[in-house]
């Protein structure tokens, strides 16, 4: 699996390689509708991390918290448990190492995919699923066969990423203990993922104008720059074992890869309703992101800063936050806790605990 993870090519799915974290709803539904991928899953090495995990101690139960748990995991480890589970059923047939040319399409209006050709032979299927990502071929092919374009919604975050992957090694210590995963600059985002297997990925976010994020991909030189990040750092401290070079990643997709997919007749009212919101609370989280690491907009203020802050020294707070990050509430339910948190503090101030821009300057090479 590492071997996989760490060589082989993967030109349409970019992001296979950057970190991941799986959220509350992906957890529900492997747990509900496919438990032995879920025990397998944690067999292979992907850990559970309870938001409440933060403070030690959990506060009293209230109903809802069990939900709160995120999968700590690279994206291979749940490819891994799916592939081995379709596997185990005996009506599927696997065909590997073979390329789809073309799709078979039985002309009409509309136009109806009958299934795929690969080589000299065709596949017939009443259902054919395109799992190639945002890259894939199958919506031009779709439209050559004369149906009509998909709707995409789609922006442009302006934001680059890049990640380093990580192991501690062997006899040497694997947690830098209670600190937090995330630091910022005026111009940068720092974090840590931790993941599978005690391996995990020091994560770079900064403009994609940035003039230095090419010198970036240079690991001495991406590693310096982590560390000036008090987050990062903690976790370099560890003298880990580099496992992969610096990857990296503009168009970046917060809001899920090729999300949906399907006859809009049936699935656009219900998309729109439940899934549009998050889909436009985080254009508007990547675009402001977008023009602070920019440099085009103000530094935040004291309540946008409270709403990260604050959840680390209130488990109501914290509480409020997870359903939010997990997807379970809007956004509307943390504020009235901001405020409360903020009142009981007059004098907090937003601050950054990342380098300053000459900081940052002096670590790229001319």
């Amino acid at each position: 699996m590492d071997g996989d993870f760490f060589r082989r090519e993967r030109p349409r799915t970019p992001q296979a390689v950057q970190p991941h974290s799986f959220l509350a709803p992906v957890r529900s539904v492997l747990r509900a509708e496919t438990p032995d991928v879920y025990a397998d899953l944690l067999a292979r090495g992907a850990r559970e991390y309870h938001d409440f995990d933060w403070f030690g101690e959990h506060p009293p139960h209230r109903e809802g918290d069990e939900e709160l748990v995120t999968l700590r995991t690279r994206r291979i480890v749940l490819e891994a448990a799916l592939a081995a589970a379709v596997r185990r059923e005996p009506a599927v047939e696997v065909r590997r190492g073979r390329r789809v040319d073309a799709l078979a399409v039985r002309a009409g209006r509309p136009a109806r995919v009958t299934g795929v050709r690969v080589g000299g032979e065709t596949l017939r299927a009443d259902l054919v699923i395109d799992a190639a990502g945002r890259r894939s071929p199958v919506p031009g092919r779709l439209v050559a066969a004369g149906c009509r374009p998909p709707v995409v919604y789609c922006h442009r975050t302006g934001l680059a990423c890049l990640c380093r992957w990580y192991q501690p090694r062997a006899g040497g210590p694997r947690d830098p203990g209670r600190v937090q995963t995330g630091s910022a600059s005026a111009f940068a985002l720092a974090g840590v993922f931790p993941s599978d297997n005690d391996t995990f990925a020091v994560n770079l976010v900064l403009s994609t104008g940035d003039p230095t994020r090419g010198a970036l991909t240079d690991p001495a030189v991406f590693e310096a720059a982590a560390r000036r990040f008090p987050a990062t750092a903690a976790w370099l401290g560890l003298d880990p074992e580099p496992r992969s070079a610096v990857l990296a990643m503009a168009g970046l997709v917060n809001a899920g890869d090729s999300l949906v997919h399907t006859n809009p007749t049936l699935g656009h009212a219900w998309t729109a309703r439940a899934l549009r919101p998050w889909f436009d609370a985080q254009v508007t989280a990547d675009r402001g992101n977008e023009r602070r690491l920019a440099g085009s907009a103000p530094p935040p203020d004291r309540r946008a800063a409270a709403r990260a802050a604050c959840a680390f020294e209130d488990p109501v707070v914290m509480r409020a936050r997870a359903h939010v990050r997990h997807l379970l509430l809007s956004a509307d339910e943390v504020e009235r806790h901001v405020t409360a948190w903020l009142a009981a503090r007059p004098e907090f101030a937003p601050r950054h605990d990342g380098p300053t821009r000459e900081q940052w300057d002096a670590l790229i090479p001319a």
